[in-house]
């Protein structure tokens, strides 16, 4: 594009904010939740909204394919087929917004607080899939796209998007592109412009624990009967070592060491000590001493606890031995690290060092 079109077309942007930031609100304020059944219709719904916009803008071949969840996104707009094609993706579905009680306002209400918007999804990422809609909207009403585009966008990526490899297998013809482009990030500040070359994986699981086959009074049973909730505690306690080193068997084995430029490259983005606590709020930073904490998020793997539940966790006291303890586990991957590598360790870990006393699962 050249210059004179995209003042033009920034222009445009400005003159119809107000019509945009409305409909990006309404987008908003559809719970698209998709690892809750409750809101499968919900989700279908966003979809739906999705779909009127990019033919709303002249996008070409739209369609919500169905998939055994949620539907998957698919647009184009082609100007010239010897032109490059970008392929633009993006999840229009959200975490589940719990607690609610932690929200000042409602999640799926949308307020602005501060300059600041505040939604479920807002930034991850409805947010980022209106700012590349918008910005066509704009190049289209004041001129010509310069390449191809193609969007695909899904509705399962917060759970792990099960039903995507298949859909780009079946699809691959249609996805056909010169690059990819995945808006799903964020800016390192206003005024940096910022270009995420590279994210983690996940594999996640759950451990769960079963002692008893009831709660049991700890006055009468404490010291028998082993307690599901203290052997999950050591459990996850032992997954890390004093420097917060993840324990299992051969997990780092195929990790790739940082390269001496990639460490140059990633010092001078100014994501030091004194960043992490500002946008976090924590007193201090708990990170492998030998990696800098732009090394540690970017290329080295983690393991974290996501979720607890053992016994009573109401308020007030129940004195009890549960009958069973759950902990949701995610590690996150980098380049060569198998997630199927990762399971063979946690379970390795769990056969070590679970006691008898206990019976254990992992999924």
């Amino acid at each position: 594009m050249t210059q004179d079109k995209t003042q033009a077309a920034i222009a445009y942007y400005q003159d119809h904010y107000n019509q945009l930031f409305d409909e990006f609100l309404t987008l908003l304020r559809i719970p698209s939740v998709s690892t809750a059944e409750i809101h499968k219709e919900d989700v279908k719904k966003a979809a739906a909204f999705l779909v009127n916009k990019l033919k709303e803008l002249g996008f070409k071949q739209v369609k919500a394919y169905e998939t055994p969840l949620h539907p998957v996104i698919y647009g184009e707009y082609l100007v010239d087929p010897q032109k490059p094609t970008i392929l633009l993706y993006g999840h229009y579905d959200v975490q589940p917004p719990d607690p609610i009680e932690q929200w000042k306002t409602a999640p799926f209400d949308p307020e602005i607080r501060d300059e600041h918007l505040y939604a479920r999804g807002a930034s991850d990422m409805k947010g980022q899939i209106w700012a590349t809609i918008s910005a066509l909207q704009s190049i289209l009403a004041t001129g010509d796209l310069p390449v191809n585009v193609k969007f695909i966008i899904e509705g399962e990526e917060e759970i792990g998007s099960p039903s995507l490899d298949q859909f780009l297998i079946d699809h691959k013809d249609l996805l056909k592109c010169d690059l990819v482009l995945n808006p799903d990030a964020g800016m390192l500040s206003p005024d940096k412009p910022t270009i995420i070359y590279a994210l983690r994986g996940l594999a996640y699981f759950e451990i769960r624990l079963f002692g008893p086959n009831a709660d049991l009074h700890s006055g009468v049973f404490g010291g028998v009967v082993g307690n599901p909730a203290n052997i999950l505690c050591d459990l996850v306690a032992g997954m890390h070592d004093a420097q917060g080193r993840v324990t299992l068997p051969g997990f780092y084995d195929k990790v790739r060491e940082i390269t001496a430029e990639e460490r140059q490259d990633l010092a001078e983005l100014g994501m030091d000590e004194d960043f992490y606590k500002k946008i976090t709020g924590i007193p201090a930073l708990a990170k492998d001493p030998e990696y800098s904490p732009v090394e540690q998020i970017g290329a080295r793997p983690t393991l974290d606890v996501n979720g607890l539940y053992a016994g009573f966790i109401d308020k007030g006291a129940k004195t009890i031995i549960p009958a069973y303890a759950m902990a949701k586990v995610s590690t996150r991957l980098v380049p060569d690290q198998d997630p199927q590598d990762v399971h063979d360790s946690l379970k390795a870990y769990l056969e070590e060092n679970t006691p008898d006393t206990v019976r254990w699962e992992l999924e």
